[in-house]
This record gives C-alpha cells, sequence and structure tokens, in this order.
C-alpha cells in the first residue's frame, strides 16, 4: 500500500448492502461447480474441440475416421482434442468392434446444450 491509499477502495458514496449479500450468496450456492464448468468452458474454449462437442452433440457418437473426415483434420489432430476432452471426462468411448467411438458425458450434455443454444441464438442474431 504506497501513500497510505487502500488499492481495494471505492469511489461510491454508499454500498447496496442488499446487493452485496445476494450476490456473495449466489457465488456461494454455484461455487462447488465453478472449478468444473471454468475446465469446461477452457476446454470448449478451443475451436476444433468446439466444433467436435457441438458434432457429437448433434450426432450423439463419432468415431475419429468420422471427425477426421467432417474437419478435414489429421487423426493425430483430432485424437490429441479427444484425448483433453476425455481426460477431462467430457467425453466418453464406447469400443464396437474394432472402432472406437466418442460420445458426450452425459452430466456435462445440459451445459452443453446451453451454451449450443446460446450460439444459435447469437448466430441468428448476426444473420439480421
Amino acid at each position: 500500500m504506497k501513500n497510505g491509499k487502500d488499492p481495494n477502495s471505492c469511489i461510491r458514496l454508499s454500498r447496496d448492502e442488499h446487493q452485496i449479500f445476494r450476490c456473495k450468496s449466489h457465488i456461494q450456492e454455484v461455487s462447488s461447480s465453478l472449478p468444473d464448468m471454468a475446465q469446461m468452458l477452457a476446454l470448449a474454449g478451443n475451436e476444433v474441440r468446439l466444433k467436435i462437442l457441438l458434432l457429437l452433440q448433434e450426432e450423439q457418437k463419432l468415431c475419429v475416421c468420422d471427425l477426421s473426415e467432417i474437419l478435414e483434420m489429421k487423426i493425430p489432430a483430432i485424437s490429441q482434442h479427444l484425448r483433453k476432452m476425455k481426460d477431462a471426462k467430457m467425453v466418453f468411448t464406447e469400443r464396437e468392434g474394432t472402432v472406437i467411438y466418442y460420445y458426450l458425458n452425459p452430466e456435462k450434455l445440459p451445459l452443453l446444450k446451453t451454451i449450443f443454444g446460446r450460439m444459435s441464438e447469437l448466430s441468428t442474431l448476426a444473420i439480421v
């Protein structure tokens, strides 16, 4: 603290104690889910992974070869993205014979549907 000034000081004349209490309570209510959500949003923040998540939400399950062909990317690159999402438990795998299919973790689906729904709303607004 230089010159005796508090770096967290505010210039407002009065504070809304109800608002502050309400906000603190809301943060406490959701605090247990924030780390998981932050990790999910960080992973989905990559354009390729976001496309993969969107495709998996639409198609339910896809293999690496399908994703490679659809996204016009090499299989190792797709595999790397899928590995990150699998490690974060965003996607799971299911083997059918020699083919491994990827699908979304059902627990993550509500949040992803919300994100994708919002994306659709925003793209509609951009067209207008």
